[in-house]
Formats: structure tokens, C-alpha cells, sequence
């Protein structure tokens, strides 16, 4: 077994053992299987491979293609292969898979050991096929990244995560059909680099930047328009943002709908609310904030907290976009601070007989314990008295309730300063 696993698996080997029809030995449909037609030399396999078009091999050990042809014979129907957490070294033993499976669309090659590995001259037009590219944690250099990008021309998504980037490298040869860019958890913590992606990925519609400790956004207003002129989407949380001036500068993005933006600097001093709507209000036309719809009424309400929360601010200090929302709504007052804590204490006045007492109650407090309080004032025990609550708020008479259960609380009775509780003795 360790002779095994040092010297690597095929991709056949792994194809045949895993599909092979004491494991996988039922066809799940008309076209899904393959038939393997025995040859003098022997096949490998059984008389019939069951292969899916979608095709997991990922954790196998794989180093290296195979026989060519059987991999061919295998996957000439395969448009997705997920080759992550293998041991594919060589772009070359990659190049000769791909050569043989003309209909793929779709490969993952994440967390297999890439790291200064190149292609051979005209080895990455077995690539050209492809939609969409996983190459997360491979370590993949920016050159081999542009000389695949270079000669697939339809590519549209690719991941680049967790590939220890601090920078970007400009291809000559822009990649135009790209929409989708994944680059988290890098550490591209200077905007100089970001922006190197709007040059080499002129048609993104959704960047992905998320964990990369971007510190700040420094761009003119009018190069930010034609640097990313069809970016729709931009993620960027737990970035280094730390200034209002970097948010603002999103808006310069032309066409930019959605955004998210969560666990920055700037924002840790806010309250959830707070920070929603301080976005909302300086992000006039994202429509998508942190994955939530952004309603019309949402919005006023945003713009209208923008105001006030900066009534108080220095004129030197106000941001443009106050003034712009000063124009649409005027100078709005402060709203009336309503106190909608519930009383925690109350002043009554208790009515025993002739005697009459103010007596200020706890509202946390029980019926039970509201007795035992009364027994110094009415000499009589908690069992011997009844008690009533009276209110006086109301403006006309109402009958008492009696305050039966001792165990209810005080509150619940909603007793307001100026009500009267009565007390009777139960021998009346």
C-alpha cells in the first residue's frame, strides 16, 4: 500500500476502480454509460463503464493521465471533472486529460500541488475548451495563469483563492471574456494591484475579493469609471477599509448593482442598524446590500438617518453626500427621543378602610410579595386581605379588579403613577 500511494495513481486506474461495475453497475439513464469493447490486448475494465457526465475524482492520489486513449475512451462525454485534493504535479499530465476529453467545461484543480509548474509551448490549447476554472490553493504563478487565460478564449468564471498573492502580474493579452473572478484569501492589501484586474479583466461583472485586507481604495473619480466599466457585484469583506471616502468611491463604478462589505474597520463602531443604513444612504445606486434587497422605503428611511445622524458634525466635516440629501429633504429635525423601557417602578396610592397611603411599588415584584408588603400597614396577614387594582387614568370609573394570583407579576396589570390599589379585609 505505501509503494502505492508513493508512486501515485492514474486517472484511469481511479476511473476504473471507481466505475468500475461492481461499484457503479447499474446505467442510470440512455447515453450515461460508456461501452468498452474488448480489445486483443485486454482492457483494464470491464464490458461497460456506468460514467456520469459530471465527474468527482477528487482525494484518489491521482499524479498523473494514463493511457491516453482509455482516457479518451472514458470521458470524450465528460463536460465537468473535479480533480481537487490530488497529487497532480505536472500542467503537462493535466494537459494530456484535458487533450482527450473535448466536451469539458468545467474543472477543478484546487489543492493539488502546482507551484512553479509550467506548460510547454502550445500545451494549453488542450485548455480552450473551458467555461470555468478552479485553481484555488495550487499556488498556480500569475505567467501560467495568463498562459491558459490566453488561450481559452470563452472562459468566463475563475478562482484564484488562497495562492498567497500580495501582487498581480499584467498579461499583455487581456482576458475579455471573463465575468466571474474568486481571488479570496489572498493578501492583496494594496488597491495599485486591484486594479491591475480591471486591466487584465476588462468584462467582470462580480469580483470577489473577500479576506484580503485591501487598506483603502485610492483611484481618481474618472479612472474608476473605465477601470471596471461592467462590474456589477464586488465583495469585499474583511477588508482594511477604515474611511467613508473609500465607500463613496464605489460609487464611481458605472454599472456596480451589489455589494458586501462586512467586518471592515470603519464600521466596528456601529450599531447593525447603523451601519445598514449609513451605507444605504452613501450607495445611492446599489440595489443589494450584504445580500439584502435595498427597498425604496428602506432607502428614504436611510437617507433621512443620514441627516440627522450628522446634525451635529462641523460644516468643515460633512460629507458631499449630506448636502446632496439636504437638497432632496431639507434640514430635518432630530427625531423626539420616546422612552419605550418598561416602568420599573411606580407610584400608587393604597386605600385600606379610612386610611389612605402612598406607597411607591417595584413592578418586578409578584401579588404575593405585593401582600406580605401591605401586612405593616393593614396589621392583617396575606391570607386575611383581598386586593384590588384600581386605574385612574382613564378619565371615568372603572370597576376593580381583584388581584387574585399571587404568583402573577406586578407589571402585567400595567400600573401606571396615580393608580390606587385597595385593600379589603377578607372578614368584610
Amino acid at each position: 500500500m505505501e509503494s502505492e500511494e508513493t508512486e501515485g495513481r492514474t486517472l484511469v486506474q481511479v476511473i476504473s476502480e471507481k466505475y468500475s461495475p461492481e461499484n457503479f453497475p447499474y446505467c442510470r439513464g440512455p447515453g450515461v454509460g460508456v461501452v468498452i469493447r474488448s480489445s486483443p490486448q485486454g482492457s483494464p475494465v470491464k464490458d461497460r463503464l456506468n460514467l456520469p457526465r459530471i465527474l468527482v475524482l477528487d482525494s484518489c492520489g491521482i499524479t498523473e493521465a494514463g493511457d491516453e486513449e482509455e482516457v479518451a475512451t472514458f470521458c470524450a462525454h465528460v463536460v465537468e471533472l473535479d480533480l481537487s485534493h490530488n497529487q497532480l504535479k505536472d500542467w503537462g499530465e493535466i494537459s494530456k486529460i484535458l487533450s482527450n476529453i473535448p466536451n469539458l467545461d468545467f474543472l477543478n484543480l484546487s489543492m493539488n500541488p502546482l507551484r512553479g509548474s509550467s506548460l510547454e509551448p502550445g500545451a494549453a490549447e488542450a485548455f480552450s475548451g473551458l467555461r470555468r476554472l478552479v485553481l484555488n490553493n495550487t499556488h498556480v504563478t500569475w505567467d501560467m495563469v495568463h498562459t491558459l487565460t490566453r488561450e481559452i478564449l470563452e472562459l468566463e468564471e475563475l478562482f484564484l483563492c488562497l495562492n498567497e498573492y500580495e501582487s498581480v502580474s499584467v498579461s499583455s493579452i487581456p482576458c475579455p471574456s471573463l465575468r466571474l473572478l474568486h481571488i479570496t484569501d489572498n493578501q492583496l492589501q494594496n488597491w495599485a494591484e486591484v486594479r491591475k484586474l480591471g486591466l487584465i479583466y476588462p468584462g467582470l461583472v462580480s469580483l470577489i475579493l473577500a479576506n484580503n485586507s485591501l487598506s483603502s481604495i485610492h483611484e481618481p473619480e474618472d479612472s474608476l469609471l473605465r477601470l471596471f466599466p461592467n462590474l456589477r457585484s464586488i465583495n469585499l469583506h474583511n477588508s482594511g477599509l477604515c474611511c467613508w471616502e473609500d465607500i463613496e468611491k464605489l460609487n464611481f463604478f458605472p454599472k456596480l448593482q451589489e455589494v458586501r462589505v462586512m467586518g471592515i474597520p470603519l464600521l466596528q463602531p456601529y450599531t447593525d442598524q447603523e451601519r445598514r443604513y449609513l451605507m444605504v444612504a452613501q450607495l445611492p445606486h446599489v440595489t443589494v446590500l450584504n445580500g439584502s434587497v435595498v427597498s425604496n422605503g428602506e432607502r428614504e428611511d436611510a437617507e433621512r438617518f443620514f441627516i440627522r445622524y450628522h446634525l451635529d458634525c462641523p460644516e468643515d466635516e460633512l460629507p458631499q453626500r449630506y448636502h446632496t440629501l439636504v437638497a432632496r429633504y431639507g434640514r430635518l429635525a432630530p427625531l423626539a427621543e420616546v422612552d419605550l423601557r418598561p416602568l420599573c417602578h411606580v407610584q400608587v396610592e393604597v386605600r385600606f378602610g379610612d386610611q389612605t397611603e402612598p406607597l411607591e411599588l417595584r413592578l418586578d415584584q409578584t401579588v404575593a410579595d405585593l401582600k406580605k408588603h401591605l401586612r405593616a400597614m393593614v396589621q392583617l396577614p396575606p391570607k386575611k386581605i383581598r386586593v384590588y387594582y384600581i386605574d385612574r387614568q382613564l378619565g371615568y370609573p372603572l370597576e376593580p379588579q381583584e388581584m387574585k394570583y399571587g404568583a402573577r407579576a406586578l407589571h402585567s396589570y400595567s400600573i401606571r403613577d396615580g393608580d390606587e390599589i385597595l385593600v379589603v379585609s377578607k372578614t368584610q
